[in-house]
């Protein structure tokens, strides 16, 4: 009876100390935080854009954790530079996967960045969300997309100024993956619509070499200029329109990858009477945006500003800590499950993860630049669009044929190789 009772009580024993190492080991994973990665270029030539889109990505974790974090943990991000090198993108993003075991990955903003870090997302199983409007013609189920798509951005644009500028353009751009994928598509649409397209021309990305181009566009006197260029090169070119006469009132232009942060580099007077095409500007007028306006400049300064791919960069993070809230744990997979279908008030209006190809349901929106360093909104379209990432100018088929001719093309690449 004595010995029963001795192996009754080490069985208790036993059972108890695992309960108490299992609470403990509980308490320790609740405080443990979650690990993400930010992964943008902090220099080189995308700097001028991507530091700003980190600034957003961080406001939004400290908003969290001030508010208790997420399943009573904390984020924790771990941010990296990709240097606006494609390689050093691609080496970040495995890093941050393999030896940071980062949970998810925020980051990118050239196609030329995401599509090399696409395969590694892939192989790993894992998940970046990308906050950039780009040129569609993909879908994964690693990427989760903020930014719009063409239908959301590049085809409104072309509408529009087709009915309030002109139909003969004019299309400049970097010449890498982004800028040669929105002008076929481009061409697609002038095409259809019976306008006319004057003249195509690449600059190599963070080239100043822009004085052909400028030669090529007095010469044709288009309408309307259509301008996929991407960082600091842009300074440049508005810089050389002006000097050659072409100002916004005679021939205006309408830019995909200039928002109110790439204004403050570029001399007000260059830019005044242009536009843009995206789905958030900070003059947007509700009180979400006015919070989040506040909210950004007390943190970074009031001399700061807003913009979509900021905007984007911001909401992202909050449609994420949902997904990870839903799914009850910061497990990938089941991030990436429960991402689909959430839906977030942002700064520009309602959002939503279409759960069919994971990219955001958008309002567009055209705006003027003003003398302020702001856009006017002279256009929008009134309600959250479907995103649509294959235009039906053509069949999946089709465009995934282009975009390997260009890869190979580039010496498989997502860029000129000049370029690197």
């Amino acid at each position: 009876m004595m010995k029963k009772k001795i192996i009754i009580l080490l069985v208790a024993f036993g059972l108890g100390l695992t309960i108490y190492f299992l609470a403990h080991l509980q308490i320790q994973l609740s405080q443990k935080p979650i690990k993400v990665g930010i992964l943008h270029s902090l220099t080189g030539t995308m700097a001028i854009s991507e530091k700003s889109v980190v600034d957003a990505t961080l406001l939004a974790i400290e908003e969290i954790n001030a508010d208790g974090g997420i399943l009573g943990r904390k984020i924790q991000p771990i941010i990296v530079d990709g240097k606006s090198n494609w390689k050093t993108f691609a080496k970040q993003a495995q890093n941050l996967i393999t030896q940071e075991k980062v949970v998810t990955v925020f980051g990118c903003w050239t196609s030329a960045s995401r599509k090399t870090v696409k395969p590694i997302f892939e192989k790993y199983n894992h998940l970046l969300i990308y906050p950039v409007q780009y040129e569609g013609l993909e879908e994964s189920p690693n990427i989760v997309y903020t930014g719009a798509a063409p239908n959301q951005q590049i085809i409104p644009a072309v509408k529009w100024s087709f009915d309030n500028l002109g139909n003969r353009f004019f299309l400049v751009g970097s010449d890498y993956i982004f800028p040669r994928t929105a002008n076929a598509i481009i061409k697609d649409q002038v095409t259809a619509l019976e306008g006319k397209i004057l003249g195509e021309e690449y600059i190599l990305l963070g080239s100043n070499k822009v004085e052909n181009v400028i030669a090529k566009i007095l010469a044709t006197q288009p309408d309307v200029i259509l301008n996929t260029i991407n960082g600091d090169s842009n300074i440049a070119f508005f810089k050389a329109l002006r000097k050659a006469g072409i100002r916004s009132d005679i021939i205006p232009t309408i830019s995909f990858s200039i928002a109110e942060e790439e204004l403050k580099s570029l001399p007000t007077k260059h830019v005044v009477g242009d536009y843009a095409v995206w789905n958030y500007f900070q003059n947007i007028n509700n009180l979400k945006n006015s919070e989040f306006i506040q909210h950004f400049k007390k943190k970074y300064g009031e001399n700061r500003v807003t913009s979509d791919p900021i905007e984007a960069g911001y909401f992202g993070v909050y449609l994420w800590a949902q997904a990870v809230k839903d799914a009850g744990t910061d497990e990938v997979n089941m991030i990436r499950e429960n991402i689909k279908d959430q839906s977030f008030k942002a700064p520009g209006g309602v959002v939503y993860i279409d759960a069919n190809n994971q990219h955001t349901w958008k309002t567009v929106r055209v705006g003027k630049i003003q003398s302020d360093g702001q856009f006017k909104i002279v256009w929008n379209s009134g309600k959250p669009i479907r995103p649509v990432p294959y235009p039906i100018s053509r069949s999946k088929a089709e465009w995934e044929i282009f975009i390997n001719n260009l890869y190979q093309g580039w010496n498989q690449r997502w860029a000129n190789p000049n370029t690197d």
